[in-house]
């Protein structure tokens, strides 16, 4: 009897449909000029963060602009992007994050959250939280990556976890949902520190 797959089941089964939501709304308060637009690399700081996206090749990637967001359109190329502006950005990230939830494709199964500011995000991560996700098991609601010295972004986030993610509220809200959800999020070991993001000058 033969093992190989039965090429018409597999062709019935699509391959999950995932979107990357980049957070670049913040206003930049304690750097006092848009950090989007530090120099960084061959370009700025959102265009390293915007490289590795297109290195995902996610169905979808929506970008959340709110502080600056005429500088950063007329500054950085976001081919390939669905801009969101995030009017509401100085009540938090939570906001960009249903701003983007709401352009979404209807169809998506899983969310990568990327933020603006830190531009040491791997490709490499984003496939490791997104592969936990879509295990032959698949108990995981919320995939974050665990780096030597503690755990960072990339974050994952299955479907059945968007509604929960879109009601967040607050800078810092990602984190207790997570801590709210501690069941659901399974680590997935990165080599190497925590990416650095961009506060200050320093």
């Amino acid at each position: 009897m033969s093992s190989r797959p039965d090429p018409v089941r597999a062709a019935a089964r699509p391959a999950p449909r995932t979107a990357g939501i980049i957070l670049a709304a913040g206003g930049s308060r304690r750097l006092g000029r848009p950090k989007q637009l530090l120099p960084y690399g061959s370009g700025v700081l959102l265009d390293a963060v915007l490289a590795t996206a297109r290195d995902c090749a996610f169905g979808q990637t929506v970008l959340a602009l709110g502080g600056a967001a005429a500088e950063v359109e007329r500054a950085v190329d976001t081919s390939g992007c669905d801009v969101v502006l995030n009017p509401d950005y100085g009540e938090g990230c939570a906001s960009s994050i249903a701003t983007a939830l709401a352009a979404l494709h209807p169809e998506t199964d899983a969310v990568v959250l990327l933020l603006g500011d830190q531009p040491g995000v791997r490709a490499a991560s984003v496939r490791a939280v997104l592969g936990a996700l879509h295990t032959p098991a698949g108990a995981a609601g919320i995939a974050m990556c665990r780096y030597d010295d503690g755990v960072g972004h990339p974050l994952a986030f299955a479907r059945r976890l968007l509604p929960e993610l879109a009601a967040l509220h607050g800078d810092k809200a990602v984190w207790k949902l997570l801590e709210q959800r501690a069941d659901d999020v399974v680590e997935v070991r990165t080599p190497g520190p925590v990416p650095q993001d961009v506060d200050t000058e320093e």
